[in-house]
């Protein structure tokens, strides 16, 4: 399987040009959108989305990773292969999360170019043709070059901040919320905020902290939106009572 992790959304051109090129070289692998979401430019919360989104897929899979704000500049693009996992992408910060926090990591800077390579559109003509590769079966290593780590390292703890929100106006933290007590409170934009279990334990209209689907501290308000009733945005600052 190949799974997409992009900002590229999905009402513009470029989601369908990466999958023609995945369907060229790996006609049969599966493709699979994880997200076409991710904040826009915004490497640091991506990179906790990708985290928190990718260790519940098969062992195996590839992910095919562009949130790339310096795409055409002298930043690398590596393949990363992380415990049971394959993660392709820029050296930029993305995959340093991930990489972190799984065993057993290798690194390899992608030293190929192909013939015809856009400045701007990495994603379809470098890393498309190389996580293809890598899910067929067909380790590239005429194409890349083994080095001993990323670049760049973001910092690998959690992030006490609004890394996404979603169409609903709830807003995913960096936070995982393993190991915090449902007694703590949430202090954000001058609100402060307890937990509940899920939605319905509190009144309509209510904010709360809860522990989502994919094991993040999560703000949200039952049936309404977080976002606007909090003055919520990512990169808002959360602190833990």
């Amino acid at each position: 399987m190949i799974s997409l992790f992009t900002d590229f959304g999905t009402s513009d051109i470029y989601v369908g040009q990466v999958k023609m090129v995945l369907g060229k070289f790996a006609p049969d692998v599966v493709i699979n959108d994880l997200f076409h979401d991710a904040p826009n430019f915004q490497v640091e919360s991506s990179a906790h989305l990708l985290a928190a989104l990718s260790v519940r897929f098969p062992p195996g899979t590839v992910f095919l990773c562009v949130v790339d704000p310096g795409v055409g500049s002298s930043r690398d693009t590596v393949v990363v292969l992380a415990d049971i996992f394959w993660f392709v992408g820029p050296d930029n910060g993305l995959l340093s999360i991930i990489s972190a926090r799984l065993p057993n990591v290798k690194f390899w800077r992608i030293t190929w170019r192909p013939e015809n390579i856009s400045n701007s559109f990495h994603g379809r003509d470098l890393l498309a043709p190389i996580a293809a590769w890598i899910a067929k079966g067909e380790f590239p290593s005429d194409k890349l070059e083994s080095v001993v780590g990323l670049t760049t390292n973001l910092v690998a703890e959690d992030l006490a901040a609004i890394i996404y929100i979603d169409h609903y106006g709830n807003a995913l933290t960096g936070i995982r919320a393993e190991g915090v007590n449902s007694d703590r409170k949430i202090a954000i934009n001058g609100f402060t905020i307890g937990y509940a279990r899920i939605f319905s334990d509190v009144d309509v209209g209510q904010p709360f902290w809860y522990e989502n689907s994919i094991g993040l501290i999560e703000i949200a308000v039952n049936c309404g939106n977080a976002a606007e009733k909090l003055g919520l945005q990512v990169g808002v600052g959360v602190t833990i009572n």
